[in-house]
């Protein structure tokens, strides 16, 4: 199925700001929230029902808190969470919209607002999607959410539970790490269309058909849309980096300016990867070009040598009284053979003018 560029906007035109609608897709399904709770000592990591969220414990100035939201189609636990976090209602209502750029919001002492796009194979129809992931940083607890509750964090999970760097560390730290798993879940996807594209490459000088133009304008429709998704997250890791807020301390910064070279080699790779099929259209125009010319010129050979064949035919196919050769008994077979000369004659020409 063909997938839409601009997508429709669900919500209605005229509402209130701060109106709390989600934008996505229609769900039933459970919404999944994880809380961690850790220091350099403890690590406690619990799962809670919408209904559970305001017992969320985040007095202890010295631990972190990190909120894992997995689902935005359950209105009540984003309200529920803001409630609990103080969180703008400006903000929840971009929680709930997922076709939000990739931004930071900076909200003061209280926190930080960030959205980026994180990418997503499909392996059943081999495109690749994008969605949407929400951080709030602030100075003891992180949250996020997510479209899907996948676990797109587990690595970052893993770290906190055996006990590393990680663990000793504050809150913008935590968003870091998060920030770079997004990131770093970009390439694998980049190396699969580079695979995808250098095997295209092949098959176009091989055997260009149809359906391989049809594959080139394929991926060149995904590049445009993770184009729009990863190019402006450069403007999103470079605005941290470079941000004087109090929520991000300067050994932090170290580590997102590496996040932001790690984005601008996505991005050239992307370039890369766009100036490839853009090539590779013009030789398959070209390769087909090439093979009309081939075709037209093996047809206008087969013509020339029919032609002056076609024009003995026509004389002795005419209807005059007076043709004497008519009479010879060996003209049929004279005519067959100067017709043979003639076609020998034509090949033998054109071979060595090296039209054959």
């Amino acid at each position: 199925m063909k997938r839409k560029i601009v997508k429709k906007r669900m919500k209605k035109v005229g509402a209130p700001p701060g109106t709390l609608q989600f934008t996505g897709e229609n769900k039933t399904d459970k919404v999944v929230v994880e809380v961690v709770r850790f220091d350099g000592q403890s690590l406690e990591e619990i799962s809670l029902d919408p209904e559970q969220l305001q017992q969320i414990e985040t007095s202890h100035e010295e631990k972190i808190t990190w909120v894992n939201v997995g689902g935005l189609h359950d209105i009540r636990v984003i309200e529920s969470l803001g409630e609990k976090f103080q969180i703008h209602q400006l903000v929840m209502e971009d929680i709930l919209n997922i076709q939000q750029r990739p931004k930071v919001e900076d909200y003061g002492r209280d926190y930080l607002y960030i959205v980026v796009q994180m990418l997503r194979h499909d392996e059943q129809t081999g495109e690749v999607h994008t969605e949407q992931i929400s951080l709030v940083l602030g100075s003891n607890f992180v949250l996020t959410f997510q479209e899907n509750p996948t676990d797109v964090f587990g690595e970052v999970r893993k770290r906190l539970t055996e006990g590393r760097r990680i663990r000793f560390m504050r809150s913008d730290y935590l968003a870091y790490a998060l920030l770079d798993t997004i990131v770093d879940n970009y390439f694998p996807i980049l190396e699969r269309i580079g695979n995808e594209v250098e095997a295209l490459e092949i098959e176009l000088i091989n055997n260009p058909t149809p359906s391989t133009l049809a594959k080139i304008h394929h991926y060149k429709r995904e590049l445009l849309l993770l184009r729009k998704s990863v190019w402006p997250i450069r403007d999103v890791i470079s605005a941290l980096s470079r941000d004087e807020s109090n929520l991000i301390a300067s050994e932090t910064r170290v580590y997102l300016r590496d996040i932001h070279d790690h984005a601008l080699h996505i991005i050239d790779t992307l370039g890369i990867i766009r100036d490839l099929l853009g090539g590779l259209h013009d030789l398959y125009l070209t390769s087909i070009g090439n093979r009309t010319n081939e075709i037209m010129k093996h047809l206008t050979i087969f013509a020339s040598i029919f032609m002056p064949l076609t024009f003995l035919a026509g004389i002795y196919g005419m209807n005059f009284e007076y043709m004497p050769e008519l009479q010879w008994p060996w003209a049929y077979f004279a005519t067959l053979g100067l017709m043979t000369a003639v076609a020998l004659g034509l090949l033998l020409y054109f071979r060595k003018r090296r039209w054959l």
